[in-house]
């Protein structure tokens, strides 16, 4: 059974959505998107969307900064994603791609006099970092500050910032990136927010950090707080602190809780998965897969 796509306001398979090379938004980065999981809980024969309501949210935040305006709520766009994974049938974990985009067929840079639309697709779950402990290195390059970007919004165009850290990266041998901001303190990965151990204490970025203000990463902060008693810190973190840390880990959709063994070529602790991380790693997978039921909430049943 093919996959499915949400295409000019109807469904079809994934491989009949097509777009003209002259869309707007594909020559000038004028989208938002949204990375959302699905996952597979055998159990119960179950895909459990997770924290559906929370992305759309984002997604239509980000729709105001671009002028990008949508005829659907946000309840609409929740009951599309459910339709959407029902149609393609997939028992299995997945990804969604939901996207708004500056869709007119014309060239020029602007946000005025456009039309907008919604697309749609979702894909078999695959592993994002290949690693079970990350390698990785500070960039050279820096996360775009308030000044020049809109760190809080998954904004298509700003992301060429991540894939240049991302490359640098991979091609000299780490498994990821760490990236500053502009006053030189430690922002996040490539795709991901990033959290520190520090004597027991969980820290991470504070949002004036020009950090995303990430799902999973304020879903990690709940569960740390009320199922572990962990104390939750978000302020400016300085480059030392990635080298002296107790644990780190990163958080994201496709990410996960992606454990940190290495920095620059120095151990984070013994370069082995942390307890703390651990911990965090188990209790945030089986609340995404629908096995903890004080957060059900969060998810929200396709089948």
């Amino acid at each position: 059974m093919p996959n499915y796509a949400y295409y000019n306001q109807k469904f079809m398979p994934l491989n009949d959505a097509k777009m003209s090379v002259m869309t707007n938004f594909m020559h000038y980065g004028t989208g938002v998107f949204e990375g959302v999981r699905g996952s597979w809980n055998k159990e119960k024969q179950q895909v459990y969307i997770f924290r559906l309501k929370e992305h759309y949210e984002r997604l239509l935040n980000g729709c105001k900064a671009l002028k990008i305006d949508l005829p659907y709520s946000i309840n609409d766009l929740i009951q599309l994603t459910v339709e959407l994974v029902q149609k393609s049938g997939l028992k299995e974990s997945q990804y969604i791609r939901p996207l708004a985009y500056k869709s007119t067929e014309a060239i020029g840079v602007r946000l005025h006099n456009l039309k907008s639309d919604f697309l749609m697709f979702n894909l078999p779950w695959t592993r994002y970092l290949e690693t079970d402990k990350c390698k990785v290195a500070v960039s050279s390059w820096r996360r775009p500050g308030n000044n020049f970007a809109i760190p809080q919004a998954k904004l298509t165009g700003q992301y060429v910032n991540s894939a240049f850290a991302k490359t640098e990266a991979i091609e000299n041998g780490y498994d990821e990136a760490v990236v500053l901001n502009d006053s030189g303190r430690v922002a996040e990965g490539s795709g991901e927010n990033i959290f520190l151990i520090i004597d027991g204490k969980l820290v991470t970025p504070s949002p004036s950090e020009s950090i995303l203000i990430g799902i999973t990463r304020n879903s990690v902060m709940e569960i740390a707080r009320k199922e572990m008693g962990l104390e939750v810190i978000e302020r400016p973190i300085e480059r030392y602190e990635l080298y002296t840390c107790d644990e780190a880990f990163f958080t994201g959709t496709a990410a996960n809780v992606a454990p940190i063994a290495e920095v620059d070529h120095r151990l984070v602790g013994k370069g082995e998965i942390g307890p703390i991380t651990q911990k965090l790693c188990e209790l945030y997978t089986d609340i995404t897969h629908g096995k903890n039921p004080k957060y059900m909430q969060w998810c929200t049943p396709v089948f």
